[in-house]
Formats: C-alpha cells, structure tokens, sequence
C-alpha cells in the first residue's frame, strides 16, 4: 500500500501564508521519481519542474492553506495542525488508498484524528522518504508563487524575493511603511510593533446546531454539483460558512439554522451590513487564493436550515 507524505513550509515568515503539502507517488516509481528531494536543496527551476510533473503524474496530492489571519487567531502550532488537515482532506477526495502517512519533524500533526495511528514522524523525512520530498516540493513552489503574486499587490516589501521571512530590507520596510494584510501581526518584531494581543475568547463555529446545518448545505450543494474547497473561512472582521466552486463560479455562502420558523427564516438575517461583510471575506478569500481561483466568478449565496436540518432555501443575492 502507498504512503502519504506531508511537509509543510512557511512557519517562520513574518507574512504569508502557512502551507502543507501532501503527496501519494505512483506505486512504481517513474524516473524523475529519484530526482526528489529536500525543496530546499533543489534550485528555483528544477523545482519548479518537479513540481509540474508531480501536480500531473501523482494519484493524488493536496494543499492545506492556512492564511496569516488564521495564524494570528490560532497561534502557528494549531495553524500548523489546521494546514496538515486540509492538505489531507485534498488528498481524500482523490480516493486513492494509503496504508503509512509520514509527517516531516517529530510531531504528529493528525494527533486527535481517526489517521493519527497511520502516522509516523521522522526528522528529515523531506530528504529521506520520497513522497515526503514531494510534498515539499509541491507545497514551496504553491508557496512562492503565492508570495510573488503578494509583491504585486504590495510592492513596497519585496515578497517576491524573500517570500515573508525577515531578512533586514523586509523589517527595514515594515519599519518605514508599517504592515500589511499578510503579516502575522502575532509574530515578531510585528507584534511589539503593533502591541498584538490573541483574543482568547474567540469562538469557533463547532456548535451542534451550526455544524449540522452547514453539513447539511455542504450535501446540499455538493448533490447539485458543488466541490467544496473551504468552511469557515475567518478574517478578522467575518467568516464565510461555506465556500464552493460549480461550473466556473466560487460561491460564498452564508448559511443561517433556525430551530423554528417563528420569527421568519433564516435568509432574513442577511442584511445590508452582514452583505456588506461577506463580501469583504470574499474578497479576502481570493486574495489569499488568487492563483488556484483568480479564474472563477464570485458569488455571494445564503441558505436556509430549518429546524430538521433541511436546506429550505438557497439563493445567490449578489
């Protein structure tokens, strides 16, 4: 049976995003299949080149994307948990079997999951065990292309040349024009800088009846033709419940349980200001993805749970 491997890249910068990569090779190794290693032993061009091919030719690989918000919300440790769970949700959409998943470094990121006892660490894995050099691989070349497409938007800190980490021209910068939307304002120097301070009693949308409701909507969209790229997408100011892709178009949904009907459906609550964030979060969303949805037509949509978690209504409303 095949292994999945996983690596991540992306703890240390002051901007970015955190992203994991998972990787099932083919079970008999072609030839560039020897050419992987350690992404950071290999040169820009030939990782790039590996990474194209493994895109094309591995059964199945996945990235987990956790953004600096979520970084800043979670703290890297749990962000780093978040961003291995993702990248193997990618992978199992894929449906192919594994038998061993191998975790770069020495902890089990999948600790507390039904995979956890499928899961070795090893330090150094990304140089020793193929499929682990893959997702690193896949994961340094997402990210970079990533932190060029940053540089763009924000051409006053150079990500495109040092991808977020701190070298002195990046902090040299962030002292003359302050900071951005991709620094991790928990990290530092940012967060003396900035006095950051993590709110403790954030509250995370794992309620029973929000839960049910939005895997309602998600079996709901997905029966129409829907995959599901990402639930509970936070910024600072908002979270996206839901957020599809069908046919072209990236639908942000917005899905709202009521345990009864009494005071009126639960699309009344989506009003100018809630409409008004949405589309905030959306556009944060395709910021942050740009390069993987920069394609799609975005939409704003809401759905309706009654109290028997039945989607009774789901519309588009911008």
């Amino acid at each position: 049976m095949a292994i999945l491997g996983i690596d991540e890249v992306g703890r240390g910068p002051l901007a970015g995003p955190l992203v994991v990569g998972a990787v099932i090779l083919p079970e008999n190794w072609p030839d560039w299949v020897t050419e992987l290693r350690d992404s950071k032993k290999l040169s820009a061009k030939k990782r790039n080149y590996l990474s194209e091919i493994i895109e094309k030719e591995a059964p199945a690989t996945g990235l987990g994307w956790v953004s600096p918000i979520e970084i800043d919300e979670l703290g890297i440790s749990d962000a780093l948990k978040l961003a291995t769970r993702r990248a193997v949700e990618e992978v199992r959409k894929r449906s192919v079997s594994f038998s061993q998943i191998v975790i770069d470094g020495k902890v089990n990121f999948l600790e507390g999951t039904s995979l956890a006892n499928y899961v070795s660490t090893a330090i150094k894995a990304d140089d020793l065990i193929k499929e682990v050099s893959a997702a690193s691989i896949i994961a340094k070349v997402a990210r970079d292309n990533y932190m060029v497409e940053a540089g763009k938007l924000y051409p006053k800190y150079g990500f495109e040349k040092h991808v977020g980490y701190g070298t002195t021209k990046h902090i040299a910068a962030i002292n003359e024009y302050g900071i951005c939307e991709e620094h991790r304002k928990s990290f530092e120097p940012i967060k003396s800088l900035i006095g950051f301070v993590r709110d403790k009693n954030v509250v995370k949308n794992t309620t029973s009846i929000g839960a049910k409701g939005e895997d309602a909507v998600c079996e709901y969209l997905v029966q129409q033709g829907h995959i599901i790229v990402a639930r509970n997408f936070k910024t600072y100011f908002y979270e996206i419940d839901i957020i599809s892709v069908c046919d072209g178009k990236i639908y942000f949904t917005e899905v709202k349980t009521r345990r009864n009907n009494l005071h009126g459906g639960g699309l009344l609550a989506i009003d100018a200001k809630k409409l008004k964030q949405m589309k905030y979060a959306a556009e944060c969303f395709l910021k942050y993805y740009k390069f993987k949805f920069g394609g799609f037509d975005p939409l704003l949509a809401a759905a309706s749970v009654n109290g028997d978690y039945q989607v009774s209504d789901w519309l588009i409303i911008h």
